[in-house]
């Protein structure tokens, strides 16, 4: 029996625990296992994660058939053949491919293949470098703790709302029938996206904003190109406005929705995109002397600050850095590496401030597209972020509709660039594109500002004509005057 006790006790010690398995989780565990670590990955959901069941694929898969009408619309010789309603059905049948109907044998036959153990369950922290899953399986970390777990919808205190069931992400996304009246409370992405997609599939749609305009992290004119474009698709969009109060006798009836000008708007579904908190309530956290509940604070190498030992990591959305799966993948790369450094006792290069082990893209170069009609597309800070962090900054904007490539790729292409570059050391600090398809431009820029390239040495990296990427051209012409 004893015996028997110890080989168990030996099966579940582990180098490294990673409570989620999303993406932040898998690469995580993919670098730790990449280095020579044993690792396993706990999870209480989906491995896979929001972002493949409820946010990047199903509503990208969403909104690709939406952009490409809209588009076709504006090609010669397409005007006409473009110019119906989208099959819905086919494209919620496609939404569901995306996410493989909610199943997630592949993702788990992916990490079977690597030799990364699963566990699943609820994985609480049991006190420093312990995880009991369940309340029974007890593992050990030889090295580190991992928390990956991301982030929930949050529903505002409004009266009556959360007894009105409203709809918050994943209820948009996962959807088996299109609403016939759909208000939508928040104009970030998610409210930008949802409002885009489900008016296109055929819901009327009201986008209720409490600001004075969309996108409000992005550069204003973003948030102006993307609300003209959901005016003209129908949608009603109302800003500087709050919901006081939300009603709903029955469960499946009309929701009413109470104004703060004392106005009344009824629809069939409500959905809640205001907000989001990590979801860190149930892992134990008090265990280790941090509240329940709480982000996690994290230095550059996202080991969690304040823990004794250094063996806690919090990744990806938990840490509030940067909430896009794109910035938890990268974070988990770079944890991944600094842990194995740590566990072979290499030293972290701590003072690299763009080097292995630190995360510094995420203040200084974070890349994000929303996939609305027409696009909006950053990285970097915007002109009133480098202004309050006080650069000495100069701004450059471009008609993207003046570049050729942009006039073939669509009849009456609207669009707008913009470049912010640091006048002290001549390297960009950010950029934005607004328009069709400039998402796919967005890692040329996302490489100049990360690395730091001297706007002198990017007047040499010439774009191929036509395509729209001439804006970069453009955009230098003006800078050089």
């Amino acid at each position: 029996m004893a015996a028997t006790q110890a080989t168990k006790a030996a099966d579940d010690a582990y180098d490294v625990i990673v409570l989620g398995a999303g993406p932040t989780g898998e690469n995580l565990a993919d670098r730790a296992h990449a280095a020579g670590l044993s690792a396993v990955v706990v999870e209480s959901e989906l491995v896979g994660g929001e972002c493949s069941y409820w946010a990047c694929m199903p509503s990208k898969a969403l909104l690709r058939p939406v952009t490409a009408r809209s588009e076709s619309r504006r090609v010669p010789g397409l005007k006409d053949a473009a110019d119906v309603a989208l099959d819905a059905p086919a494209v919620l049948a496609h939404r569901d491919a995306f996410t493989s109907y909610w199943k997630d044998d592949g993702q788990v036959r992916w990490l079977d293949s690597l030799g990364i153990d699963l566990v699943r369950g609820q994985g609480r922290l049991a006190g420093p470098r312990r995880v009991v899953v369940d309340g029974g399986r007890v593992l050990t970390a030889r090295h580190a703790v991992a928390v990956c777990t991301g982030s929930r919808a949050v529903l505002p205190p409004i009266p009556g709302l959360a007894e009105a069931r409203p709809w918050t992400s994943r209820d948009a996304t996962s959807a088996k029938s299109v609403p016939g009246r759909l208000v939508v409370v928040g104009g970030g992405v998610v409210g930008v996206e949802m409002a885009t997609a489900w008016r296109a599939l055929g819901a009327s749609v009201t986008l209720l904003v409490r600001g004075d305009g969309l996108l409000p992290r992005m550069e204003p004119f973003a948030g102006h190109l993307v609300a003209e474009s959901l005016a003209e698709a129908g949608v009603f969009l109302r800003t500087g406005v709050e919901v006081r109060e939300v009603r709903r006798e029955a469960p499946g009836g009309p929701v009413t929705v109470l104004l703060d000008s004392d106005d009344e708007i009824v629809a069939d579904e409500l959905l809640i995109a205001t907000g989001r908190a990590p979801r860190t309530e149930d892992i134990g956290l008090d265990t280790v002397g941090l509240a329940p509940g709480s982000w996690l604070d994290v230095d550059d190498s996202c080991r969690v600050t304040g823990v004794t030992g250094g063996w806690l990591y919090g990744v990806g959305d938990v840490n509030h850095r940067a909430l896009l799966t794109h910035q938890g993948k990268y974070q988990a790369r770079i944890a991944g590496a600094a842990i194995a450094a740590r566990a072979r006792g290499v030293p972290i290069l701590e003072s690299d401030r763009w080097g292995a082990h630190a995360a510094t893209a995420d203040t200084l170069a974070v890349p994000q597209v929303v996939f609305s009609d027409p696009e909006a597309a950053s990285v970097g800070l915007t002109a009133a972020a480098a202004e309050k962090a006080g650069y000495r900054t100069r701004v450059v904007d471009q008609d993207l509709a003046a570049v050729a490539g942009a006039s073939l790729y669509a009849d009456g292409y609207r669009g707008r660039a913009r470049m912010v570059v640091d006048l002290d050391r001549e390297v960009l600090l950010g950029a934005t594109f607004v328009g069709f398809g400039v998402g796919e431009l967005l890692h040329s820029a996302t490489v100049a500002v990360a690395g730091e390239v001297p706007v002198e040495r990017l007047w040499h990296a010439v774009p191929s004509y036509p395509t729209i990427s001439e804006v970069w051209l453009r955009l230098l012409e003006a800078y050089r005057g």
